[in-house]
């Protein structure tokens, strides 16, 4: 069994990120989402929510800002970054998430799959409000060529 093999089941790394409404903004700017359940407080508050919500796409900004560089995720799980591809992603959520949330996130290596000419390396990571409730999942594929 190789040391990447190894790292099957394991925890690749666990960090907290704030929400922030600011973060928010920008990605809603960036993808051209006008919805105002992402920019008006006043507007999702009348809609049941406690304020503005994240667009579904935004645990990539959470990874992004707070989880792991591509360095260290490729050190850990001994990845050629000259033969790296980002496979697809996909997001679960179970509760909205909102500004001033601080979110705990726990990735895990939950499969390596040998293709022939490729590895795929798929992650889980499983991300927590502060009341400790689960309000997003993900599932992340990487490629690495042979």
């Amino acid at each position: 069994m190789s040391s990447r093999e190894n790292l099957v089941g394991r925890e690749l790394c666990r960090f907290t990120y704030l929400v922030e409404r600011g973060k928010i903004r920008e990605l809603v700017l960036a993808i051209g989402d006008d919805n105002p359940l992402y920019t008006d407080p006043e507007y999702a508050r009348a809609r049941g929510y406690r304020d503005i919500i994240a667009p579904p796409t935004f645990g990539t900004c959470i990874d992004l800002w707070g989880g792991m560089d591509f360095t260290t995720l490729c050190s850990k799980l001994q990845l050629n970054p000259v033969k790296v591809l980002h496979g697809e992603q996909e997001y679960r959520y179970f509760k909205e998430i909102c500004p001033g949330d601080r979110i705990e996130a726990v990735c895990r290596l939950s499969r390596i799959i040998d293709k022939g000419k490729m590895y795929l390396f798929i992650l889980e990571t499983e991300y927590f409000n502060q009341e400790g409730e689960l309000v997003l999942s993900s599932r992340h594929t990487i490629i690495e060529r042979k």
